[in-house]
């Protein structure tokens, strides 16, 4: 049964968002902002066109609202494809799944993230709590209305900031684009949807967590990483002092030297060991975060 042809452009809005149901969150949002920003552009450049004969006349060139919600999933598909990572190889037994987390490309950018996460949450928080103070400080002024509407598009920008982090090195898709807004609205509807949005505050939250988050995730892998290399680096060399390579140097380990090759060895393997099992803490974390970010970043409430 073919859908009534849409009248205007929010209806056409609300039949594309109607015909992506059940799609990504993040695609929804990126074709409802290149549909808004294409009809929008197109009534603009023809002032004396009413939207009803618009959408009729772009619906041959841009398509009907079902036709590019099915462009969108197939396009989805096919980038998908082309930008995955190679999934590392199945492996059957329980030591080559353990070690083949090497192999794994989603664990490296897990644990870059967490490295990355300090200085991101430093970003984040400081804008926010800056931003949040001056706009509750300046709210009875004049002024503060131009302040909280740039508090609020720094918060977004850095929220997309984000989310491309995000995709690059957790693999959760994210928006591409802004969010979506009925930008045909005045500018105090638009302040108000602001501020009646909960994803505006749901990114704020978002914000403000990375600072304790990206605290526990820098120190968990820079102390985690730093304990494996250097048990393994000087178990190694250790080890070569004791099969007789003159090496001037003194190792010890809290305090008890490592004069014997099977402690020295037996050091290494722990260092290697606990890499690998940092390299399987990363991706679980990169998992559980990318999840959270996907919850609090992007308009789950699209219909």
């Amino acid at each position: 049964m073919t859908a009534e042809l849409a009248r205007s452009i929010p209806e056409y809005l609300d039949q594309l968002r109607e015909a992506l149901r059940g799609a990504d969150p993040a695609l929804v949002q990126d074709a409802l902002y290149d549909a808004e920003e294409y009809l929008r552009s197109e009534l603009a450049a023809n002032p004396g066109m009413a939207e009803a004969e618009l959408i009729a006349s772009v619906a041959s060139s841009y398509g009907a609202p079902a036709e590019v919600a099915e462009i969108y999933r197939d396009t989805e598909v096919q980038v998908n494809k082309a930008l995955r990572t190679p999934p590392a190889r199945e492996r059957s037994s329980l030591a080559g799944r353990f070690f083949g987390v090497a192999t794994d490309p989603r664990a490296w950018s897990a644990l870059f993230y967490m490295l990355l996460s300090l200085a991101t949450g430093i970003v984040y928080f400081t804008a926010v709590i800056t931003g949040f103070s001056l706009s509750a400080g300046m709210a009875l002024m004049i002024i503060g209305v131009p302040v909280v509407i740039l508090f609020v598009g720094l918060v977004r920008l850095l929220s997309l900031v984000e989310g491309r982090i995000v995709e690059g090195l957790l693999g959760e898709r994210m928006p591409r684009r802004p969010l979506y807004q009925g930008r045909g609205q005045t500018l105090l509807q638009r302040i108000g949807a602001m501020f009646t949005d909960p994803r505006t505050w749901s990114t704020m939250l978002y914000q403000v967590l990375m600072m304790p988050l990206g605290v526990l995730y820098f120190t968990l892998a820079s102390v985690s990483g730093a304990l494996s290399v250097g048990l393994a680096v000087g178990g190694f060399l250790a080890l070569l002092v004791n099969l007789g390579v003159p090496l001037d140097a003194d190792f010890a380990l809290q305090g008890t030297r490592l004069d014997g090759p099977v402690s020295s060895l037996l050091v290494m393997l722990l260092g290697v060991l606990l890499f690998f099992v940092l390299l399987h803490l990363a991706r679980g974390i990169g998992h559980v975060h990318a999840l959270v970010a996907k919850h609090l970043l992007v308009k789950t409430a699209q219909y």
